[in-house]
């Protein structure tokens, strides 16, 4: 229901505007953090349609939550945001609590010039998630989160990080393995990785639990 429409004083004050009041409120959860940060604090007035929220506003007015907005990777677009999201939380916890992960057994991050250099590592097709070598050094090993991403995509990217590393890294007779880890079980991924014995499909899980204190 929209209401009257209110006006300032023309005379006095001519730079105001006819006003509408409408019925309807939007919660500040249901908002893009762009649209909460350019709401700003209660009592303040802000722009909205300029700063580019409007055909978001007249979504949240229709009664419809605002859309997580997409995630762009080298891959393409995120399938899942909040996996994207949760998974890169994963790859800093693997690497700082390496030693005490099923890789820690065997393997230890990837070292260049003394220094840990295994995280994010830097090939010429983009940076892959996690770099390591066995402690006989006889094998490099090349993780990759899914994190989100569309199940081709990141076979296709931990194949192509292997390859980099087979051409730029691995010294002689050094093998290259890889590993892919998710949250969930995909058999697109499994049925890719039958034909791809050098690559081990893993999948996570979160727990945890309450101590009383």
């Amino acid at each position: 229901m929209t209401g009257p429409y209110y006006y300032a004083a023309g005379d006095l004050l001519p730079h105001r505007r006819p006003v509408r009041w409408l019925s309807a409120t939007v919660d500040r959860a249901d908002m893009s953090e762009g649209l909460r940060n350019s709401a700003g604090t209660p009592g303040t007035v802000s722009d909205l349609t300029r700063a580019g929220h409007h055909d978001e506003i007249t979504r949240l007015l229709g009664g419809g939550a605002a859309q997580t907005p997409a995630i762009m990777t080298a891959e393409g677009t995120v399938e899942n945001p909040s996996a994207f999201a949760m998974e890169k939380h994963l790859e800093d916890f693997l690497v700082q609590n390496w030693r005490h992960t099923e890789f820690g057994r065997d393997f230890v991050i990837f070292e260049e010039d003394g220094e840990p250099a295994g995280q994010q590592y830097l090939t010429d097709t983009g940076p892959l998630d996690i770099l390591a070598v066995s402690k006989d050094r006889k094998s490099l090993l090349v993780i990759e989160l899914k994190k989100g991403r569309p199940s081709d995509a990141v076979v296709g990217q931990c194949l192509r990080y292997m390859g980099f590393v087979k051409d730029e890294l691995a010294e002689e007779g050094q093998s290259v393995i890889g590993a892919i880890i998710a949250l969930e079980d995909d058999q697109r991924i499994r049925r890719a990785l039958a034909m791809v014995p050098k690559i081990t499909f893993y999948r996570y899980q979160i727990s945890f639990k309450l101590v009383k204190s």
